[in-house]
């Protein structure tokens, strides 16, 4: 996860604990739901991030083995 992303991810998740504080404090239902909503958000920015971050790993793996196979077979061709 790139650090741009955790930070949108943690200043995400800070703004919903902040509402959803506020709304139990306040009695303020909505407050409180809209916080839990962006907490629920920055959970899902965290996954994506993590996601994208396996799918390019997995893309690296591949390429690497890939290169390993040309070169295997080229040293074989010579």
């Amino acid at each position: 996860m790139s650090m741009e992303d955790k930070i949108k991810a943690a200043a995400t998740n800070v703004e919903g604990q902040l509402k959803a504080a506020a709304g139990e404090l306040t009695g303020d239902n909505q407050l409180k739901a809209e916080g839990e909503a962006k907490k629920l958000q920055a959970e899902a920015m965290n996954t994506a991030a993590d996601l994208k971050d396996k799918a390019k790993n997995v893309v690296d793996d591949l390429k690497n083995a890939a290169n390993n196979v040309l070169d295997s077979v080229k040293k074989k061709l010579d």
